[in-house]
């Protein structure tokens, strides 16, 4: 008999921890949605299996794709790490707020204080917030995720790149693991390859702690940045070589966060977004991933650079298996997503709008935006989008202009090239192919009055206008500055030499 009855206690208590997964109807009727955004570095348009992927295989991420929706043209606000990253969080053009390019270990500025991020819309309602991967916004402790509204924070500062193994520059320091504003350790090739994994884990660890309450999980996965790194467990395993693991392992980090999502009942209750911050780093040739049909990558205003796949899923509230063809950019997701919890915008200007209705699909919407603008570098305006039709006004840009890229992590030098004035219809030549100024006339002046509208609110460095809407980043006292050098250089910061 005893063992009967403690076969049923058991058995009462499995069945009471699997009701405990489920939340009742009443509390999934007044249950905040949590969102989970998943950031990949470098990744190309055609990346993912549902994008055209080659060589290998991205189960978990068609799935997204066939319960969700997929967007055509999302793009990033600028083709670089940090300013892409500044973008997605506050809402802004990354210019807007003094963030350009991608930040240096030690770097004298970052995110301000006084800008608001996801992180802290998602607290003012009570969510529980965390930041996991790659942050570049910043490495002092006053820039990091714990004092821009992250509850929790483990990952690395900046690229991955930024160590002493760097192919180009032995300039920098050891790269440094934090775990909340703590440095932990330094970065060596076991922590590279296990990257993914610890991100991971500590992603469905965070969401299986706040099953019971709302939460906003950032995962801004520091590969396929290069250098490229993989557990064993994927290595070798993808026709296309070392780039087809990492992307594999990715996959699997996406499969692993929704099965925590579907175990513990959330399905209906989480919004899961899957982008990148720019397009691939092409020089890396073999290392680096596929544009498609789009022009040049990452570090240009092209599409190639700026175009990157986005996936969203919610079952219940996103149709599934559809697709958007409307534009969309990271700068949209921070009002979008308070408008969705019922949260104040901040108080300083932003430059993102709601994309609700387009992301959920209903019938009649469209994209709320006069254009958008594409900047590079420090405040150049390089294009403008609006309705299916970019305008390139004049500028310089980088090209390998027909060469291969390079082999086993070793990039090859570009070239730099100028570009004229330029018209293309997006919607019929995606690959920027066909000029259409001259036929055009009208459409250049109508997106020149956007260019304009641009350089008067943010200015152009390439026209020289200052703008009237341009923010200061946050600054590190010389103290501050002193005092960071001496963590990252102990014996002396180094001098870059210009290449």
């Amino acid at each position: 008999m005893i063992p009967a009855a403690a076969s049923l206690h058991r058995l009462l208590l499995s069945l009471l921890w699997l009701a405990a997964l489920a939340p009742s109807d009443s509390t999934a009727a007044e249950r905040l949605p949590n969102v989970v955004i998943v950031f990949a570095d470098d990744l190309g348009y055609a990346d993912i299996g549902s994008f055209g992927a080659e060589g290998y295989e991205t189960p978990h991420l068609d799935r997204l794709a066939a319960e969700g929706r997929r967007f055509t043209q999302w793009h990033a606000p600028q083709a670089v790490c940090s300013a892409s990253r500044a973008g997605l969080l506050t809402g802004c053009y990354p210019n807007r707020i003094g963030i350009h390019g991608a930040l240096r270990p030690g770097t004298r500025h970052g995110l301000a204080a006084e800008e608001t991020t996801l992180a802290e819309i998602f607290r003012s309602k009570g969510y529980a917030t965390a930041a996991f991967g790659k942050w570049h916004l910043g490495d002092h402790e006053k820039f990091l995720p714990l004092q821009h509204g992250f509850d929790e924070f483990f990952g690395i500062p900046y690229s991955n790149d930024m160590w002493p193994q760097h192919p180009t520059s032995k300039k920098f320091p050891p790269l440094p693991l934090f775990d909340g504003n703590e440095r932990v350790l330094e970065v060596g090739e076991h922590e590279q390859k296990m990257m993914t994994t610890w991100l991971t884990a500590k992603s469905v660890d965070f969401i299986n702690r706040h099953r019971e309450t709302p939460f906003f999980l950032y995962l801004p996965h520091p590969q396929p940045h290069v250098p490229l790194y993989v557990s064993d467990r994927f290595a070798g395993t993808t026709q296309r070589g070392l780039y087809g693991d990492v992307i594999s392992e990715i996959d699997w980090s996406v499969g692993e966060i929704l099965n925590a999502i579907t175990t513990n009942g959330l399905d209906e209750h989480t919004l899961v977004i899957f982008t990148s911050d720019n397009g691939p780093w092409l020089s890396y040739g073999t290392h680096a991933g596929s544009t498609g049909p789009l022009r040049e990558g990452k570090g240009t205003s092209w599409e190639g650079g700026v175009r990157v796949p986005c996936v969203m899923r919610w079952p219940g509230t996103i149709p599934a298996g559809t697709v958007c063809e409307d534009p969309g950019m990271h700068i949209d997701l921070l009002p979008t997503l308070a408008r969705l919890i019922g949260a104040d915008l901040p108080e300083k200007t932003i430059d993102g709008r709601d994309l609700f209705p387009l992301i959920a699909g209903a019938e009649g919407a469209g994209n709320p935006h006069e254009s958008y603008w594409i900047y590079y570098k420090q405040n150049e305006l390089h294009a403008i989008l609006k309705d299916g039709w970019k305008l390139i006004l004049p500028h310089r840009y980088r090209s390998l202009d027909g060469k291969k890229g390079g082999d086993g992590g070793v990039p090859v030098p570009y070239r730099n090239l100028d570009t004229g004035m330029a018209l293309y219809h997006l919607d019929e030549d995606i690959s920027e192919a066909g000029d259409l100024a001259a036929t055009h006339p009208e459409k250049v002046a109508e997106l020149l009055k956007e260019a304009e509208a641009a350089r008067t609110e943010l200015g152009d460095a390439l026209t020289k206008r200052e703008g009237t809407g341009r923010r200061e980043p946050g600054r590190l006292s010389e103290e501050e500055g002193a005092a960071l050098d001496k963590i990252l250089w102990p014996a002396g910061r180094p001098v870059e030499r210009k290449r």
